[in-house]
């Protein structure tokens, strides 16, 4: 006898349908539904409830918290000068953050039951529904539980004065990041560089997604060789190879 394929109702919660897909799962989240409507996650209203966030949310419950970070280390004796080197260290150092997250832990492939139903809650989600703006931004819960080891790593390894400011800065460059990647989704920018990075984006989404995991710069995908191919060198190439 032949297992019959699991398919998916997008009519009904999809949480804990997905996990079924078991391998095909992989090939499913990156077919994308494109619709401002996003679907259902859950049958109950408070979980559904919680999945869901504005994308002022973030700015406005992180930038207060960044600027008193701050200024624990100016009153602890640094300067203003010094605070501005340690904010852009900061942003540096989340910037990797941000791409290392996004290629080995949003993008890992799993095939499991719970593993498909994890991963679709953590990224798999915004693959097939990336216009569904109530689920683009990392929900405020969920990111002050990972502060909590974030600030004890940088105990560890930092002064005390110096670390408030590097916690600051690396919450910065997330505050950063989410209003960039829910602006590269929504937004409709005029000038060059949102407009780059609004392509440079939807083409992970849409063309070639396992390449370009930078959301805020590509710096890192070209540190790491995962820069993805123009369309005229794609071409080129598909020619070469035909030859």
């Amino acid at each position: 006898m032949v297992a019959q394929e699991f398919t998916v109702d997008l009519d009904k919660p999809l949480v804990f349908q997905v996990g079924h897909l078991g391998e095909a799962y992989q090939e499913w989240i990156h077919q994308p539904i494109v619709s401002k409507e996003g679907p259902r996650f859950f049958k109950s209203d408070f979980w559904e409830f919680l999945t869901k966030n504005e994308w002022y949310y973030i700015p406005s419950i992180w930038l207060p918290v960044v600027c008193w970070y701050t200024s624990k280390s100016f009153k602890m004796g640094l300067s203003l000068p010094q605070i501005a080197i340690i904010l852009v260290l900061g942003i540096f150092i989340w910037s990797f953050m941000e791409y290392s997250l996004h290629r080995f832990l949003f993008h890992i492939h799993t095939k499991s039951y719970w593993g498909n139903t994890l991963h679709y809650l953590l990224h798999g989600c915004h693959h097939k529904h990336p216009q569904d703006g109530l689920r683009l931004v990392f929900p405020p819960t969920a990111t002050a539980i990972l502060l909590v080891p974030l600030w004890n790593v940088l105990k560890l390894i930092s002064t005390p004065t110096v670390t408030p400011a590097l916690f600051g800065g690396i919450l910065l460059g997330y505050v950063m990041y989410d209003v960039t990647h829910y602006y590269v989704h929504h937004g409709q920018p005029k000038s060059q560089v949102p407009r780059s990075l609004k392509k440079y984006h939807l083409n992970h989404h849409f063309r070639i997604q396992n390449k370009g995991y930078g959301i805020t710069s590509s710096l890192w995908d070209k540190v790491f060789g995962t820069l993805p191919q123009t369309k005229s060198a794609e071409k080129e190439r598909k020619q070469m190879q035909m030859q």
